[in-house]
């Protein structure tokens, strides 16, 4: 059964990888502009970041049948220098017509601070400008839910439609806000924190599976590229319907991702 991851960060990746996601089914993913694991220097650093995501991992996910699509951005973990992300802010634009460009993303929140908040706001505002989709970090410490909060007050603020905004790293006391107001869930497949695969079937089994998906968001720390294929594992195990199965790891993140216009399976 074909499935799509929708925020891996296959740069960390090895070729490899793609090769065990091709054999797993993996038909297509999305790679959403992060930290490399390191702060960067200068902005041209992020001008050649970015061309590795439009230009080069495109072409080493195809030599596997795999679909590669990515998001631009600056990530709230590099976002405390208010002038150095405005500099990568400006650079964004000239890379938005790439085809395999779905919007902006992952931006959001890291330590909740008034210039994450501030830089966060002025790349939803480009997002608004540029009619982009919008992919969304939230923190990964104990205040997430105030983080979440703010994130979303955040958009609220803007014109964004909450239909075109997937908020990330959802987890138990988190996902119910989020579907409530309107936007859509994602959740992160990780070994040790996050959302197990086991924690995610809890939630989908509360939750339902409208506007939700899985991911591996498979990077540098421990995580697993092959996490979502799991997850449908542990869902199955379950008595779960191939129905359910692949609605919350292919026709909901086709449906979202498709609304860039851009998105392809093929």
């Amino acid at each position: 059964m074909a499935y799509i991851d929708p925020h891996i960060h296959m740069v960390s990746r090895t070729t490899d990888d793609y090769q065990r996601m091709a054999q797993a089914g993996c038909v297509a993913i999305t790679e959403p502009a992060f930290w490399a694991g390191f702060d960067r220097s200068s902005a041209s650093g992020f001008f050649d970041y970015f061309r590795q995501l439009t230009d080069t991992e495109p072409m080493r996910a195809a030599t596997y049948g795999i679909n590669h699509h990515c998001w631009l951005c600056i990530n709230p973990k590099e976002a405390e220098d208010v002038g150095f992300a405005r500099e990568v802010i400006s650079i964004i634009p000239e890379f938005l017509d790439k085809q395999n460009v779905l919007g902006i993303g992952e931006i959001g929140l890291n330590k909740n601070s008034k210039n994450e908040l501030l830089i966060l706001e002025e790349q939803l505002a480009l997002a608004e400008r540029t009619n982009q989709l919008v992919l969304v970090h939230t923190p990964h410490l104990e205040d997430k839910l105030k983080g979440t909060n703010l994130i979303m007050d955040a958009i609220d603020n803007t014109s964004l439609d909450p239909n075109r905004v997937l908020i990330d790293h959802v987890e138990e006391h988190t996902v119910r806000a989020v579907l409530d107001r309107g936007f859509w869930a994602g959740m992160t497949l990780y070994p040790d924190s996050k959302c197990t695969p086991q924690r995610a079937a809890d939630i989908i089994e509360m939750h339902g599976t409208e506007r939700l998906w899985i991911n591996s968001a498979g990077d540098w720390g421990p995580s697993d590229p092959l996490a979502v294929p799991k997850c449908r594992l542990e869902l199955a195990s379950r008595g779960h319907s191939d129905s359910l199965i692949n609605t919350i790891s292919y026709d909901n993140p086709l449906y979202f991702l498709s609304q860039s216009g851009k998105f392809s399976v093929e």
